[in-house]
């Protein structure tokens, strides 16, 4: 694998086409995570050069880094995801990562039941304690070149979906306790506007990237009604805060939202959305609806980035690029590029992208 020389990070040209007050000069890059495994191997026996973990130390040098692979990659921003102190302990469940690039354990969330059951575990949060850490932001704000911009990101739903509640427990306080819930949501969400509203404001911050899911392959795992009571009044406050700052706000969602995509576009009002999986909408046929008034990030689909061969990959990254060029429209994978895709597959896909204009 070779890399070839990307352009210099140009976010204020990204934005402009994300905006849609410009045709895209090339195809510009978006991804809302790039595992650390594929960043070392890549930076090991790619650049050639050491892998730098991130201990207490090493928290410059690890933001030097990563700013720097992604300027390297071809990318116009690193992503900036936020850390919360004086969290309360979590429910998980761990288990062995079987992926190439395995990072020894995985950890996910016991879907059964999160922290949060009744009014007393509720009020045993110290909810005044939690705040964010700027400590990672300010790294890579002293890091970032000229040209390139931090994008920042959290989670609303799907941390009280996943952690406080757990889905079962979600599912069914939604119908039997729902101040409860609105309780929590009205808390966290709180915590993660004051992130976004700190946040938003410093120049080396270019834009919102909003992570959150809420459907699954057929649906919204909650009802519309619900999303719009809980959910998507948030969502509305952290598009402002990136709005009145004359920045951008980027929504990542899982699953099949359509039924509540016209609630994205014209209440939130998102700026571009990103996730895309074919078995719901092929980016394409995304941006033939809705890019008049939205941009399409990503849109390599993820099983087809982790399984296809490379030749057959590149076709398909091709026929996307043909028809989603010249667009409101940025490149790259259907999620993320975890530590289960080839690497080979990640550099096809960056090599199509700039194999395109020539």
């Amino acid at each position: 694998m070779k890399t070839q020389p990307a352009a210099e990070p140009n976010f204020a040209e990204l934005e402009a086409v994300i905006k849609g007050e410009r045709k895209p000069s090339r195809v510009y890059l978006v991804e809302l995570g790039i595992d650390d495994e594929v960043k070392r191997s890549i930076i090991e026996n790619v650049f050639h050069e050491q892998w730098v973990p991130l201990t207490d130390q090493t928290r410059a040098r690890y933001a030097r880094q990563a700013v720097d692979f992604h300027a390297r990659m071809g990318y116009d921003y690193a992503m900036a995801w936020v850390e919360f102190e004086n969290m309360p302990q979590f429910n998980a469940r761990t288990a062995a990562d079987t992926a190439e690039l395995s990072r020894g354990e995985r950890r996910w969330v016991d879907e059964g039941g999160g922290i949060v059951k009744n009014w007393g575990d509720f009020e045993k949060i110290h909810w005044d304690e939690i705040h964010a850490d700027f400590g990672w932001l300010d790294a890579l704000r002293q890091a970032a070149p000229d040209g390139m911009k931090l994008v920042v990101g959290t989670t609303v739903f799907e941390m009280i979906l996943e952690w406080f509640f757990g889905y079962e427990d979600l599912f069914i306080l939604s119908v039997d306790n729902p101040k409860l819930v609105e309780a929590v949501f009205k808390s966290w969400g709180q915590k993660v506007f004051e992130f976004y509203e700190q946040a938003i404001q410093y120049p080396e911050v270019g834009a919102i990237f909003h992570a959150d899911d809420l459907g699954f392959k057929t649906a919204t795992m909650m009802s519309p009604e619900f999303l719009r009571k809980n959910v998507f009044p948030w969502f509305r406050k952290y598009a402002a805060l990136a709005h009145e700052q004359g920045k951008t706000y980027w929504y990542h969602c899982c699953g099949n939202v359509l039924n509540v995509m016209e609630d994205l576009i014209e209440d939130v009002k998102i700026d571009a959305f990103h996730s895309f999986q074919d078995v719901i909408i092929p980016v394409a046929d995304f941006l033939d609806r809705y890019g008049d008034r939205v941009a399409a990030l990503g849109g390599v689909d993820m099983d087809k980035l982790a399984r296809m061969e490379e030749d057959e990959l590149r076709a398909y990254v091709r026929g996307i690029l043909d028809r989603c060029m010249p667009a409101r429209f940025a490149l790259g994978s259907g999620n993320t590029i975890a530590n289960y895709i080839p690497v080979r597959n990640y550099f096809a896909m960056l090599d199509e992208a700039r194999r395109w204009a020539d």
